[in-house]
């Protein structure tokens, strides 16, 4: 067995609550990425629910439209949305989706998927059940050409620009979910759990990786976000463990060994992952025993 599949059969074997602790290369235990993700998310949409039913108006709305402490925030791709169906966008809607727009290309593009999607933490749950019956040989993984996102992203600007309507919105399972959390019960809810079994027993995150539309607005931002993790080769004893964990597996294509003498060739042992479909998740970070990775603002880089 390669040192992959090793880092694969770890990954499964392991608690999934006990990957809320890490331990650094000086042995010292940290709550890791995940534990720090998992308050953010629960916070940020418990601020939602309390706003709501208990009236303290801090973050208002839901995660498509919100006011924090009166200020308007649209979802980007939401707000594209209204553009394409109604041909025109009112002046809160692009002051809305600017702000936020500008928030993520400081915080790093996709970072949205993993510290504040509430469907982003269903999904890391149903991943490690869907790791578990792959191990087992029960279900077979299935992979696509992560690309595929932009033809989905093309194709419900499409339907809302031809229905008039925020077709999307019906089966957005990040609309639904925080709907639920901040008004109560939807048989919308359904679809969820269906889009759920699709990611436990076809393919693994499938929804977030190949479909959603939302992420691929903010990978766009990505592409070109300030804040990125940085990788250090020299650090590197090339285990794979981050492959196996990575949600998007491809954007770690570069740390792979054959691209080594290249890189050294042009003293480059020290690299951002550029791709934009990096969602900032840090478990790479969190399974390296040789702190190969680390958050960077690269700010300082280009100036």
């Amino acid at each position: 067995m390669n040192r992959y599949s090793g880092s694969v059969r770890e990954l499964v074997n392991a608690s999934f609550f006990s990957t809320f602790l890490s331990k650094n290369k000086d042995g010292k235990t940290r709550l890791s990425w995940r534990g720090w993700r998992w308050i953010s998310i629960i916070l940020m949409n418990l601020l939602f629910f309390l706003s709501f039913h208990i009236d303290i108006q801090v973050l208002e709305g839901t995660l498509n439209g919100s006011r924090l402490l009166g200020f308007h925030l649209i979802d980007p791709f939401t707000a594209l949305e209204i553009f394409v169906s109604e041909h025109g966008m009112h002046i809160n809607v692009i002051i809305g989706s600017l702000t936020l727009l500008l928030f993520y290309f400081f915080v790093g593009g996709k970072a949205y998927c993993a510290w504040v999607c509430p469907y982003g933490l269903l999904s890391e749950i149903g991943e490690k059940i869907h790791l578990k019956l792959v191990s087992k040989k029960i279900i077979k993984e299935r992979k696509f050409d992560p690309r595929i996102r932009f033809f989905f992203w093309i194709v419900f600007l499409l339907a809302a620009f031809i229905d008039g309507y925020l077709v999307f919105e019906v089966i957005n399972p990040i609309g639904i979910i925080s709907r639920f959390i901040t008004y109560g019960w939807s048989i919308a809810l359904v679809w969820v759990v269906v889009i759920l079994l699709f990611e436990i027993f076809f393919s693994r995150r499938g929804w977030c990786k190949y479909i959603c539309p939302v992420g691929t607005t903010y990978n766009l931002v990505g592409w070109v976000g300030l804040t990125r993790i940085k990788w250090d080769m020299e650090k590197c004893d090339h285990c794979s463990a981050c492959i196996a964990v990575c949600p998007e597996d491809h954007v770690l294509e570069f740390i792979k060994p054959k691209y080594d003498k290249d890189r050294t060739a042009q003293d480059k042992t020290k690299e951002y992952i550029k791709n934009g479909d990096c969602i900032l998740c840090g478990r790479c970070a969190d399974v390296c025993h040789t702190d190969a990775y680390n958050l960077d603002f690269r700010l300082k880089d280009l100036v």
